[in-house]
Formats: structure tokens, sequence, C-alpha cells
């Protein structure tokens, strides 16, 4: 597997392209903007996108999907409980001047447990909510994508609407129970490990205590 990042949009998202080079099968995780960015890197790689996966739907998350799938017809993934999140993302954004042609349904609604194939790699879905109603995590191939539950020294915010901190520590939680030399590909910022995380994160090693 390859991964190509890039940082997108105003809040600074992490657009990842994961890629299987035998193939040059892709998946397209959380295309928050800059769309031409994007398309440049699959052109000039060469690679065929099977899916644009969102971790959750949050506009900074979302925006550049539905240019996307027009000029790749690859198939738009999220979590059945991101509905109510992704439509008011939709209004929102369409109150910016976007288009509702910006906001695709998606072509494959996951659940917990559920898989998406790149190649022979599987990436497991796995649902972590808590930052939003919806949120997950992909794991394969010791690579994890947690979008915004998991950062580098810190995890999302769960004061936006549909978070809730107490599913966010549990979600975590799960996390932390694969293995700790698994490579943490986050939303925003750096990347990380989970054995770092252990270590060093206030929120999964205990330090971290809510007021």
């Amino acid at each position: 597997m390859r991964i190509d990042k890039i940082v997108v949009g105003q809040l600074e998202v992490n657009c990842y392209i994961v890629s299987d080079e035998s193939i040059g099968e892709a998946m397209i995780i959380d295309p928050g903007d800059e769309f031409e960015r994007i398309a440049d890197l699959i052109e000039e790689r060469k690679l065929k996108p099977k899916y644009i996966v969102f971790t959750h739907a949050h506009y900074d998350h979302v925006c550049a999907a539905g240019e996307l799938r027009e000029r790749y017809k690859a198939a738009v993934v999220m979590h059945e409980d991101s509905d109510e999140t992704y439509r008011l993302t939709q209004k929102l954004c369409i109150s910016w001047g976007y288009e509702p042609g910006d906001f695709p349904p998606p072509d494959i609604v996951v659940k917990d447990g559920d898989t998406l194939t790149l190649g022979d790699t599987s990436f497991r879905i796995i649902y972590t909510p808590g930052h939003a109603p919806g949120s997950i995590c992909l794991y394969g191939d010791n690579l994890l994508f947690t979008g915004d539950t998991l950062f580098r020294g810190s995890v999302g915010r769960a004061d936006l609407p549909g978070g809730d901190f107490t599913k966010l520590m549990a979600s975590l939680g799960r996390l932390t129970q694969l293995p700790p030399d698994t490579q943490v590909f986050c939303g925003h910022a750096e990347e990380t490990t989970i054995a770092h995380e252990i270590e060093n994160n206030p929120f999964l090693n205990g330090s971290f205590r809510r007021g």
C-alpha cells in the first residue's frame, strides 16, 4: 500500500489517497476541499479511485466529493449513522454557495465490521462515535485512518452537535486494542502510532481528568 497525503481546505484536513501500486486501485479518504490538487495527484500517479470514504460527514471532510465522484465514478462511502450530519453539512454549505450536486448521496453505507477492499488488502470499518455520529476508522495492513477520532497527542472535539464525550472515550478504548505498532493517520496534523498514543496521549493513558 502507498499512502499520499494532501492537506486541504481552510481547516487543513488530511486527505489521504491510499493505493495498491500493483494495480493502481485507490481509495480517497476525507476529500474536504481542493478537488484540483487531489485530481492532479491521481492523474499523475495514473490511479483508478474505487472508493471515496468519509470518516465522518463534517463539511471540512467532504466538500470535494461531488467533483471527484463525477470524474472517477468512485463509490461514496459513509457510515449509516452519518445521514443527519451530512444533511446539515449540505444545508450549511449550500448557504455558502456550494451546489447540491457537490454532496452526492452515499453509494455504500457501512457499519461496524464491514470491509472495503483494495487489491489484496481489506480495510475493516471500526465504528468510533463521539466526535460525530457515524464517525469511523479504517484498519488494514497495520494502517489506521482515524479521521477526527484520534490525533497525535489529542482527540477530536465532542462539543459539536451530535458529539458525545463518553462515546468518544469508549471508541478510543477500542483503538487501544489494536497492535501497538499500528501506524495512525489522523484527520489533522501529524501521523503517530498506537503505542505512542497509549504512552503519551492523556486521553488514552489516563492522565486526562475531565473538569
